[in-house]
């Protein structure tokens, strides 16, 4: 199926430029990061160039308001020219006195990432047969996974050997190719207008993705699980480092384990699409909960092998929950409501596991590693009960929503 995917010239050149898009946002945040560091001499100082990336995604309902409104790739190429030439502004900074400059530009970029990321998600269900839209987002998950791996520490090693400016450069030139991309797709997209909202309240308007999710029954649980699980996704932010101190590692040595936990979710990636074909989406994504339950449960034993076999888990298990969710998003939403759908994923999952970073951090200072890893394999667990006992099939309601929602589509070009 990903053969059959990539063999269409829109596909390949969709899907080609998104990635060239994923690695500028890959490489950039890092590479401020430790810009900053070098101006400053701070590391909070450093470390606020993240809490501005992420205060900037925040926006997204409004960014899925206005992906809702527009033509999604029209949209996706001036969003692309613009971050390339906010990235660009960065050759301003020249000493610590204008790291302001680097902050700013972060915050829109963040917001810049939230947008970019509901029109694509928007947009593939009119470049993509319906059969086809979980491998595509497959795609899309082992792209950025392989991303996470290399470009963020390609990024900071080039601002170290390099130079800042020329990372500036060349991130701004990955747009300047996501763009040439999608110059050269041709989609069919369907009309857009204000009118599909009726007469909703400007408030109503703006949370219709959230309202959607929950008028979908197979929607809400998969997204009330999702959010269950984020609650302590961010765990493992603090607990590798104990982990690595409790096998007497060196603190580099949790690169080792990211570098373990991005291969185990390349491997899955690849298989997440034929997953969701096989087994639905609520199946493959119950899946991956019970895969990331196990492996927080072998994060605490004292054992090397161990470790390593629960952060692949652990990895494995995210491409296949987020495929699942992207896809019956997409599957189970009108035209009018894509990017709200995806903008209402993206802060509903969010929060959760931002919050978990800082409760993680706490545990783990004042309970026993392996208190941490119990409770959060508990609360996967009871998320892929809670998904996994269906309560009555939804299959009849889906189908409808399906066959009305592709009425309203031109089909894909």
């Amino acid at each position: 199926m990903m053969l059959r995917l990539l063999a269409s010239r829109d596909s390949r050149y969709y899907l080609i430029g998104q990635v060239f898009s994923l690695f500028g946002d890959s490489a950039l945040w890092l590479g401020m990061g430790v810009w900053v560091k070098i101006l400053t001499g701070s590391s909070s100082s450093a470390g606020l160039v993240m809490f501005a990336f992420v205060a900037g995604q925040l926006l997204a309902p409004l960014s899925g308001m206005l992906v809702d409104r527009v033509r999604r790739r029209p949209l996706l190429i001036v969003t692309n020219v613009m971050t390339g030439l906010l990235v660009l502004s960065l050759l301003a900074v020249r000493d610590k006195d204008d790291v302001w400059i680097i902050y700013a530009v972060m915050f829109l970029y963040g917001a810049a990432a939230g947008l970019s990321e509901a029109a694509q998600t928007a947009l593939l269900p009119a470049l993509v047969p319906a059969h086809l839209l979980a491998e595509a987002n497959g795609f899309l998950q082992v792209s950025k996974q392989g991303l996470k791996l290399v470009a963020p520490m390609a990024g900071a090693g080039a601002v170290v050997t390099v130079g800042p400016h020329w990372v500036v450069i060349v991130d701004a030139l990955s747009f300047a190719v996501a763009v040439a991309a999608l110059m050269r797709t041709r989609v069919d997209e369907p009309g857009t207008s204000a009118s599909a909202d009726g007469e909703r309240a400007w408030g109503q308007r703006l949370m219709a993705g959230i309202l959607h999710i929950r008028g979908v029954p197979d929607l809400r649980r998969l997204m009330v699980a999702s959010m269950l699980t984020m609650t302590v996704f961010g765990f493992p932010q603090t607990a590798l480092y104990v982990i690595a101190e409790r096998l007497h590692r060196s603190p580099d040595f949790v690169g080792v384990l990211i570098s373990v936990q991005g291969a185990g979710a390349i491997a899955s990636g690849l298989a997440a699409g034929k997953a969701v074909r096989r087994f639905g989406e609520r199946g493959a994504a119950t899946a991956g909960f019970a895969s990331y339950a196990l492996g927080a449960m072998l994060l605490a034993l004292p054992s090397l092998p161990a470790v390593c076999a629960g952060v692949a888990l652990c990895g494995s298990a995210v491409p296949w929950i987020l495929v699942s969710l992207v896809t019956m998003g997409q599957r189970l939403s009108p035209a009018h409501l894509q990017g709200r759908v995806h903008a209402a994923f993206s802060m509903l999952n969010g929060l959760p596991q931002t919050l978990s970073i800082v409760v993680g951090a706490w545990l783990v200072s004042v309970v026993d590693l392996w208190v941490v890893m119990v409770v959060m394999s508990a609360v996967v667990f009871v998320a892929a009960a809670y998904l996994g006992l269906r309560g009555g099939s939804q299959r009849d309601q889906e189908s409808r929503l399906w066959k009305r929602r592709e009425r309203t589509m031109v089909p894909p070009g």
